[in-house]
């Protein structure tokens, strides 16, 4: 009787890294799902809202000034990740990465001021359906951006100690594919925030 082979279809490096690389895809695609579904349901309030719940209150500022700065913050993140990659690729040892996890903090805080902005105004989640986009979408966003914040912790550290070579990026590549996604969702949401911010204002 002839045996099976035992042998695992990912022990080489490049099919656990094809593998990986499309387990993140699916993982992003997930992801992508929620924020779909949370900017469709905003459209559907704002192309129909409900005359018994205001838009905005009377009064009630518009999106915190802070908030372009912080996008701005978040592109440039993407872009040191990018050569962090470039980097790592042609076998170079970088602290581009330790400057994409400075960035990601430094947008966590402003984001973080942001809020305080507003709710310093009086406005909370329960001031009119604005108010609720604004908290909910960026609280959700931030989120995630803290759970990318822990593994981009954990491959800075391991490439500060020489771990990532050209042949074995994956920790880096695998972050990169989260950051970058999180990057582009964090514009669609902040479109979507702008618009809100112009129409129905007081």
């Amino acid at each position: 009787m002839n045996r099976l082979n035992d042998e695992s279809p990912f022990e080489d490096y490049r099919q656990q890294f094809a593998a990986g690389r499309f387990g993140m895809i699916l993982f992003l695609i997930s992801i992508g799902m929620l924020f779909a579904a949370t900017i469709l349901c905003y459209l559907f309030v704002r192309i129909n809202p409900d005359p018994t719940i205001p838009w905005r209150l009377p009064g009630e500022p518009g999106l915190p000034g802070l908030l372009a700065a912080s996008t701005v913050v978040l592109v440039v993140s993407s872009i040191t990740l990018w050569a962090a990659q470039v980097a790592i690729v042609r076998g170079t040892q970088t602290r581009w990465l330790a400057a994409t996890l400075v960035l990601g903090l430094v947008f966590l805080l402003m984001q973080a001021i942001a809020w305080w902005q507003l709710y310093s105004k009086q406005v909370t989640i329960t001031d009119g359906l604005f108010a609720w986009t604004f908290y909910v979408l960026t609280g959700l966003h931030a989120l995630h951006v803290i759970g990318g914040i822990v593994p981009m912790a954990v491959v800075t550290r391991r490439s500060a100690r020489g771990m990532y070579s050209a042949d074995h990026h994956d920790g880096i590549t695998y972050c990169a594919m989260y950051w970058h996604f999180l990057d582009a969702v964090w514009i669609i949401l902040y479109a979507t925030l702008w618009f809100g911010s112009l129409s129905g204002a007081a």
